[in-house]
């Protein structure tokens, strides 16, 4: 019997971009079961809502086959063991990345042995792109639509409003 390969995509998601679903496209090619997993960072303060967040997630994957999306706290490799992962992604846009990124996969690895963590590269028309950006040019009226789906900035432009 083959085991299934799941794998988490982590992230804040704050609000999901091209170059999220770029990866999420890139790990479906190599896992039967993605899952999208909105964390929860109580260092970071976000524009939009976990709640949201998954909204948004599920509406941009909803095309997308094996894709599930969840959210959780604490220790990745609890969750990733909670849910039978055999794999992290990260996505890496750019050297600048790379160091954060191996720190916190030879953690992970140093907790648990058996996750394996995945770095994927986005397209390159995506490496420059981040979440902050986005939100970054919307405050300040700037065109957004190059960088997420039309919905996402549909709520973008709510939340600055009601803001």
């Amino acid at each position: 019997m083959k085991t299934e390969r799941t794998a988490i995509y982590p992230g804040s998601f704050d609000p999901i971009t091209y170059g999220h679903i770029d990866i999420i496209k890139r790990a479906v090619t190599l896992f039967d079961r993605v899952i999208v997993a909105v964390a929860r960072n109580i260092n970071k303060s976000p524009m939009f809502t976990e709640a949201e967040r998954r909204e948004l997630i599920l509406e941009a994957v909803r095309d997308i086959p094996r894709v599930e999306v969840d959210s959780f706290s604490g220790l990745l490799v609890n969750y990733a063991q909670s849910v039978s992962a055999q794999a992290v992604i990260r996505g890496l846009r750019a050297i600048s990345d790379f160091e954060y990124e191996l720190q916190m996969a030879l953690v992970n690895r140093k907790l648990d042995e058996s996750l394996v963590t995945v770095f994927l590269m986005p397209h390159e028309k995506y490496t420059y792109l981040n979440s902050s950006i986005v939100k970054e040019l919307a405050k300040f009226g700037g065109e957004v639509s190059c960088f997420v789906p039309p919905f996402v900035q549909e709520q973008i432009v709510k939340k600055l409003r009601d803001a």
